[in-house]
């Protein structure tokens, strides 16, 4: 089965990881998700990420991290933009998930930042995901 939404489908192994408190989780790469992994570090939300050879396109494996007592640091993580239907958003109209207490993933033509970069630097782009 071919997947068309490889974000998508990273998206949901980390969540569904997160919630069986696993550890790790092994995603399919390319470079938005790799952005993607990039972004949730830099804000803290997993311990870090690597690249793992498969022969093909590779995999990366993604480092969960936890509150000092177990307690999931993602809880709402959720693909805004789809195949089928792309969410463009300047600068002014960026979401801002959990009242700004999350992070919005924007891809933007500097590369995959989260919200908060994008004010920053008063770029938009395209809104790939919600994370809370």
């Amino acid at each position: 089965m071919a997947l068309q939404d490889l974000t998508a489908d990273m998206l949901t192994r980390i969540r569904n990881a997160c919630r069986n408190r696993a550890k790790q989780v092994l995603v399919l790469n390319n470079k938005l998700n790799r952005g993607v992994a990039e972004v949730l570090l830099k804000e803290g939300y997993i311990r870090s990420f690597e690249f793992v050879a498969d022969g093909r396109q590779g995999l990366l494996r993604v480092d969960l991290k936890y509150g000092p007592r177990g307690e999931m640091l993602i809880h709402h993580l959720e693909r805004v933009s789809r195949t089928g239907c792309r969410i463009y958003r300047s600068v002014e109209e960026l979401p801002r998930p959990m009242s700004g207490l999350g992070i919005a993933i924007v891809s933007t033509s500097y590369g995959v930042m989260s919200d908060r970069e994008c004010r920053e630097k008063r770029i938009g782009g395209e809104v790939v995901a919600t994370v809370g």
